[in-house]
């Protein structure tokens, strides 16, 4: 939601905070949602039109998936939130020159329950 600024007006979120909300309150449900019912859960403030721009945007991106229903149209997210984290990994991993060095970093970086899901997860797959 936008909220009120030092001079009393609206403040504007990013594109990719209002794509995240959007896909957060897809996740929040296992039926698909028209734009009317994602604007609703994401608070209202937003204009309808708002809402059904960044729809088309995330369908664009390949990252919801549009079913038809008479008119209206209904989304449903492509992936689950842990399929989109793993793809942004793998992109991040791939733009950088040294992806092992990266990837070393990221893993001192881990809580300790990171570290321990992390572990098992690598030795289910005999790694």
């Amino acid at each position: 939601m936008a909220g009120t600024g030092s001079r009393g007006r609206a403040e504007r979120r990013g594109a990719g905070e209002l794509e995240s909300a959007v896909l957060a309150a897809l996740w929040a449900t296992e039926r698909p949602l028209t734009p009317a019912e994602i604007q609703q859960e994401i608070g209202g403030a937003l204009a309808y039109n708002t809402v059904h721009t960044i729809l088309k945007r995330l369908y664009d991106k390949g990252l919801v998936l549009r079913d038809a229903d008479g008119r209206r149209g209904a989304y449903r997210p492509a992936k689950n939130a842990a399929e989109l984290t793993a793809q942004a990994m793998h992109a991040a991993l791939d733009r950088g020159p040294d992806p092992i060095a990266a990837l070393r970093h990221f893993v001192t970086g881990l809580s300790t329950e990171e570290e321990r899901a992390l572990r098992a997860l690598l030795a289910e797959e005999g790694l």
